[in-house]
């Protein structure tokens, strides 16, 4: 059932960028923990340059996948380096394009209205906490969000009593939705997924140190013939765009002057 959502999905995605490509639309594959920030930023370029921007979000390892199989995209922005190294090897982004545009927190979280408690440290009782239930994070062999998981799981020493208890989502957005509806008593998704859901709380930050830095490189597709995406991919490392990463959540790294 997941892979024929995941196959509509896409297929959604690949016709709603053909309409926009055909429109001149900047088209943007972009991960799904995005969708607020973006969606605002696009809006503002949108208003100064008269050119309509269409968003396809998901899953970075999702994405990646369409336009390798030939999504019509102009720009990809991934939630961590991997996968845009993966399309790097297939000579699918413009290497000199390329830059990291934002970073991240990873964050424990459950309902609002749950009253768990967990310090974030080496050997907590995360399967203690978890009850009867499960702990929803994006799916942790490809997704980035689970990925990032993963690794601060298992610096944490307590990835063996976690992995039997996953619920693994599509998505990091998919993830935090369990979490809030209260399916699952406790997710890891990023701190600016988790600012986004007022049905979450926050329980803990993970260390920094547990976990590969999270950055989001953009990068303009090769087969893109848009001469709008490099303009947005400029854009969205402006001043204006920071300012709504940052209200955000997302860190801005630092611009050369």
């Amino acid at each position: 059932m997941r892979d024929r959502r995941a196959f509509v999905a896409g297929a959604a995605a690949v016709l709603a960028a053909g309409q926009a490509r055909a429109a001149g639309a900047v088209t943007v594959f972009a991960a799904a923990s995005l969708q607020e920030a973006l969606t605002e930023a696009g809006a503002a370029w949108t208003a100064g340059s008269g050119t309509p921007v269409r968003f396809s979000f998901g899953a970075s390892s999702a994405l990646a996948r369409q336009i390798d199989q030939g999504a019509p995209a102009d720009l990809f922005l991934s939630a961590d380096e991997d996968w845009m190294d993966w399309l790097a090897t297939r000579r699918r982004i413009v290497p000199a394009s390329r830059r990291d545009l934002l970073s991240n927190r990873l964050v424990l979280i459950a309902p609002k209205g749950s009253r768990t408690t967990l310090r974030i440290a080496p050997g907590m009782p995360l399967a203690r906490a978890l009850g009867g239930g499960r702990l929803a994070v994006a799916d942790p062999m490809a997704v980035p969000a689970g990925k990032y998981a993963r690794a601060a799981l298992t610096s944490l020493g307590v990835w063996t009593q976690a992995a039997g208890r996953l619920l693994p989502a599509d998505n990091v957005r998919t993830a935090l939705a369990w979490v809030a509806r209260g399916e699952a008593p406790l997710g890891i998704v990023y701190a600016t997924d988790a600012k986004a859901e007022p049905r979450v709380r926050v329980v803990g930050l993970f260390p920094a140190a547990s976990h590969p830095p999270i950055r989001y490189p953009g990068a303009v597709i090769a087969a893109s013939r848009n001469g709008g995406a490099p303009a947005l991919l400029d854009f969205l490392q402006g001043s204006r765009a920071a300012a709504v990463f940052r209200r955000d959540g997302f860190g801005v790294p630092a611009r050369p002057a």
